[in-house]
């Protein structure tokens, strides 16, 4: 009788003890600060910042460092005026632009393009993309600042590549097709 006992009361007692747990939450937490986010206010008053002053402005006519402006509006007018436009690269350095524009190309364009420029990339012969058409296209008629305008603004189902290739590097890739364009007209 008493071990009869003895075992109700362990009974008893894990099932008081499981009623109140909460299997969502853990009882204990030994690391609480992963459990618990701290709060900070972001621009709370330390003393630097006016009163009443959100996050401060840049000054007027100033732009990111590592950041030049594109002047040509995405539209049909500024891609026609892009096709005057001459790549402003070294031509002494050309050789190593068409090189660098070359593994850019092959990362970022390839994949559609194909490596010799003809539209015929790997994603356009597993047809996932359709109507990529060839650099030797005559009714094309690009240039290397039109291919520039294209790249920084994207074309049809062609998207922006401007987060992806910084100023110097979208110019020896428009270099690169050109070089392309000239081997598949000769």
């Amino acid at each position: 009788m008493k071990r009869l006992t003895t075992t109700f009361l362990l009974i008893a007692t894990l099932a008081l003890v499981n009623s109140c747990a909460d299997s969502s939450r853990p009882n204990y937490q030994y690391m609480p600060n992963m459990y618990e986010p701290v709060g900070y206010e972001t621009y709370q008053e330390v003393g630097f910042l006016p009163d009443g002053s959100e996050a401060l402005t840049p000054p007027d006519n100033t732009i990111s460092r590592g950041w030049l402006p594109y002047e040509l509006v995405n539209d049909i007018e500024g891609k026609e005026l892009s096709r005057a436009m001459e790549s402003p690269l070294d031509s002494l350095n050309s050789e190593a632009n068409l090189a660098e524009g070359k593994e850019l190309y092959e990362i970022y364009c390839a994949i559609c393009h194909g490596n010799q420029g003809k539209g015929q990339g790997q994603l356009v012969k597993r047809e996932k993309i359709l109507g990529v058409p060839s650099y030797a296209d005559a009714a094309r008629n690009i240039t290397v600042g039109s291919t520039y305008h294209v790249i920084y603004y994207g074309l049809n189902s062609m998207g922006s590549y401007a987060g992806q290739l910084n100023y110097e590097e979208r110019w020896q890739v428009s270099e690169y097709v050109m070089k392309l364009k000239e081997d598949l007209s000769n």
